[in-house]
């Protein structure tokens, strides 16, 4: 966050610095308020630039084997622009590299989610997959799985056909 500041007033320097050249070459001809107005459009231009490259630049750095899933786009009032081009704030990683099976139920899977959110620290949670039955759940400390693979402590949740999260997870092999 802080590398972003810099980044932002660094660019409204230079914005700065550019219309001071361009008034100083134009003889003085431009208004004196163009080198105000440039630092403010450098700020706000590299601000919608960062925000808008937040998730390319997030998703393209995790390592293979760990898949955006799901991904949450929208708008909102103090950001006007989000009106015309939606914004992704948040979307949440799926990790295959390390899928444990039951070893009793090799249809029973557990992989580990990541949920990354615009400033926020990244969280993870652990999540199973019975894929012979099309259902799903997120592990909490109330959930236990017994050694012939039944769930207790909560009820599965079953998945949609177009769920990305079991058709990964529990896709042709």
């Amino acid at each position: 966050m802080a590398l972003e500041l810099i980044a932002a007033i660094v660019a409204a320097v230079a914005m700065w610095g550019m219309a001071h050249l361009a008034q100083r070459f134009s003889g003085g001809r431009l208004p004196r308020w163009i080198m105000p107005a440039a630092a403010a459009l450098g700020l706000i231009g590299f601000t919608v630039w960062s925000e808008y490259d937040w998730f390319s630049r997030v998703s393209a750095e995790l390592p293979p084997g760990v898949e955006v899933v799901w991904s949450e786009a929208g708008s909102d009032a103090l950001r006007p622009w989000t009106h015309l081009v939606p914004l992704t704030t948040r979307f949440v990683a799926l990790d295959q590299r390390e899928t444990a099976r039951h070893p009793a139920n090799a249809d029973l899977r557990l992989v580990r989610l990541y949920n990354f959110a615009r400033w926020k620290p990244t969280k993870d949670a652990m999540m199973v997959f019975d894929c012979a039955e099309g259902r799903q759940i997120l592990l909490t400390d109330k959930v236990t799985i017994t050694d012939q693979g039944a769930l207790s402590g909560a009820e599965w949740v079953v998945a949609k056909p177009e769920d990305a999260f079991q058709r990964l997870v529990c896709g042709e092999e």
